[in-house]
């Protein structure tokens, strides 16, 4: 039987509910299906020289969203899906950079992404009879922050407005706004004032 193939209003409508992608479902196959043109778009980006205006051709087309001209994307940059990445204005995604955006990634104006740092939206359920079906979790990333080379942020993160990430961090838990936090697992290191 064939699978039916959903839009991307409709996946991005189940994403939002926390709709589990069960194993062999329509909505896995879509998942899938929106893959391989994510491969294709990404391969186009990545594997020869693009200037920075069709590079954010490419990341609309990736993420079927106008990307902003004040965004700067520097590829190589992969993600499995790229229909649920949501960029403000003035964003910046350094080389290397790893979004598993299927449950969702929104990145507020002026947020710095450094090289290879890695966003990730899905969980396996824990049962073992169950274990191929993932867990959906957004990531929401505030206003004018900045995270450091090779972090890695888990589902279900937010990070608030002007908060800093060490390099290397793994952030298993929410960032409150204007701190500075490091390590694995990430923790606060110091507050953020005028001064600093």
């Amino acid at each position: 039987m064939d699978k039916k193939i959903l839009s991307i209003e409709e996946i991005r409508q189940l994403m939002n509910k926390g709709t589990h992608l069960i194993f062999g479902s329509d909505l896995l196959q879509s998942f899938y299906e929106y893959g391989q043109e994510a491969l294709k778009i990404t391969m186009e980006m990545n594997n020869k020289y693009n200037p920075p205006e069709k590079v954010r051709e490419l990341f609309s087309k990736l993420t079927a969203s106008e990307i902003d001209e004040s965004c700067l994307i520097i590829p190589p940059f992969h993600t499995e899906f790229g229909k649920n990445i949501k960029l403000g204005k003035k964003v910046f995604i350094n080389a290397c950079c790893k979004f598993q955006d299927n449950g969702g990634i929104d990145i507020g104006d002026r947020t710095m992404i450094g090289s290879g740092v890695t966003i990730v939206t899905l969980n396996h359920c824990f049962e073992p009879q169950k274990r191929c079906d993932s867990i959906p979790k957004p990531v929401k990333i505030g206003k004018n922050v900045w995270l450091g080379s090779n972090c890695t942020i888990l589902p279900g993160v937010s990070i608030g407005d002007n908060a800093i990430v060490g390099a290397g961090s793994v952030v298993t838990k929410s960032v409150a706004a204007n701190t500075v936090v490091a390590g694995n697992p990430a923790h606060i290191i110091k507050n953020i004032c005028e001064n600093n």
